[in-house]
């Protein structure tokens, strides 16, 4: 009976090992979650740097093929305008009172 005894004992000790690798060693579940969770993370970023990389690149071509996205980005950028051309730039009145009304 006493040898039952010490095998019920190994088991519980195997098994309390076995369970400690489970949750809390290296390549437990907690760090497998964290790694699908920086996995997400990074995807996401990837995915904002994609969107910019394309935007970045569209106003490449653009002024690649000619003069008119040059002249657009220093219209709106700048507020260039061209020879014979008249700028009008109209500005709130800013006493209390003298704005737009409602």
């Amino acid at each position: 009976m006493i040898w039952v005894r010490w095998l019920l004992v190994v088991l519980v000790l195997l098994l309390a090992i076995l369970q400690h690798r489970l949750w809390f060693a290296d390549g437990s579940l907690a760090e497998k979650r964290r790694l699908e969770l920086q996995v997400e993370e990074q995807a996401r970023i990837n995915r904002q740097l994609q969107e910019r990389n394309g935007v970045l690149e569209r106003e490449v071509l653009e002024l690649q093929a000619g003069n008119q996205g040059v002249e657009q980005r220093a219209r709106e950028e700048l507020n260039l305008v061209k020879e014979g051309e008249t700028y009008i730039q109209a500005v709130d009145d800013p006493r209390p009172g003298n704005g737009p009304t409602q």
